[in-house]
């Protein structure tokens, strides 16, 4: 519609009154208006196409410029005519309106269009946001989930669905699967290590519990072999004083060999029952100190049970402290995530700025933990 047209629907000055002060009356020049918008209809032009989208924006355009001349040409009679006011004004709303409602017809194909526009490109920043967001975690992950989310990730088709999005999307990919790849060989290392650490740490121990187990049997052995030993020699010791002691008798009594016979052979069953007394003796002492070292062993053990069992729940205690206060900090990124998110702010823009504050990425803000 040009500006010539928009010019002729307006009623001659001479009969404006009597047309706004008609009820309806200015329905002969609405319609002239409405039949330019049914014959742009008839032929709409693709609104996909920049000629088609100037074309809508150009009749929406005339119809709005008809509106503001019908309205001032109203507000002229009402200044002019205070006695019909009333009919002017109402006419002036009705028109008002139904010219609205015609420029939002006519201008729906290209406002439908711009908002399915709008969300189409909105669902690929969404897409692309969300692998870059693979490459964000609260905490340090595993390397078999770093490995999970970088074998869905290389599963995330790049192509033609992407539109004008297509080389971003690619290179946004390309740089989390490096981010992601990156962090796996660290994880990866950092578990070997920590692996490897711990072997270590159980190889040590085990060793020293072996040889701390057999320095006591050793020295529990040689106690009780010196023990045995001493016993021994103090028997030898007084089996040789007493065959002195016999032979000293025997040749005292050298001229009574008669009478001291039976003195003799009693002395002689004595001294044999006493040696297997001795021996008897020997044995038992032998048998206890065996059963004193095998006490010592268990005790022992049991030691280095308790030494143990306290080493594991040391580690036990740390690993639970680790755990606390990995929960504690994501409670508080999370609460600080649900605070922006109050504001009017979208959960995954609230939850990458939380993040960079938490990373230091942020000059001059912190999180207080």
């Amino acid at each position: 519609m040009s500006a010539e047209q928009q010019l002729a629907i307006l009623p001659a000055k001479e009969v404006a009154l009597a047309v706004f002060s008609a009820p309806n009356g200015l329905d002969p020049y609405l319609q002239s208006v409405r039949e330019e918008i049914d014959k742009f209809n008839a032929s709409a032009p693709d609104v996909k196409t920049k000629k088609g989208q100037d074309a809508y924006r150009s009749i929406a355009y005339s119809l709005a410029g008809s509106k503001t001349k019908l309205d001032s040409l109203g507000k002229e009679l009402v200044a002019e005519l205070k006695d019909v006011p009333k009919k002017i004004d109402a006419e002036r709303k009705r028109v008002r309106e139904l010219l609205s409602a015609w420029q939002e017809e006519v201008r729906k194909p290209l406002t439908d269009w711009e908002v399915a526009e709008q969300a189409r490109k909105d669902k690929h920043v969404d897409g692309i946001q969300a692998i870059k967001d693979l490459a964000v975690f609260e905490a340090s992950p595993a390397a078999a989930h770093v490995a999970q989310i970088i074998a869905d990730l290389e599963l995330v088709e790049i192509n033609d669905a992407w539109e004008e999005f297509l080389a971003e999307a690619a290179q946004v990919k390309d740089q989390t699967l490096s981010k992601l790849r990156t962090l796996h060989v660290e994880r990866t290392q950092y578990e070997a290590e920590q692996a490897e650490l711990t072997r270590l740490r159980l190889e040590k121990e085990a060793r020293d519990k072996k040889d701390n187990e057999e320095r006591i049997a050793r020295e529990a052995a040689e106690q009780a072999t010196r023990e045995a030993e001493a016993r021994a020699q103090r028997d030898r010791d007084a089996e040789a004083q007493r065959v002195r002691d016999e032979q000293a008798a025997a040749e005292k009594r050298e001229n009574d060999l008669k009478l001291q016979a039976a003195e003799s052979d009693r002395r002689a069953e004595q001294a044999k029952r006493e040696q297997i007394e001795a021996e008897q003796r020997a044995e038992r002492e032998q048998a206890a100190a065996a059963e004193r070292q095998a006490a010592a062993v268990e005790q022992a053990r049991q030691d280095e049970i308790s030494r143990t069992n306290a080493a594991a729940d040391e580690i036990l205690r740390q690993q639970q402290e680790r755990q606390a206060d990995v929960a504690h900090k994501s409670k508080i990124l999370g609460e600080a995530k649900q605070a922006l998110i109050g504001m009017n702010i979208s959960e995954e823009l609230a939850k990458a700025i939380v993040l960079k504050i938490a990373r230091g990425e942020v000059p001059n803000v912190t999180i207080q933990f």
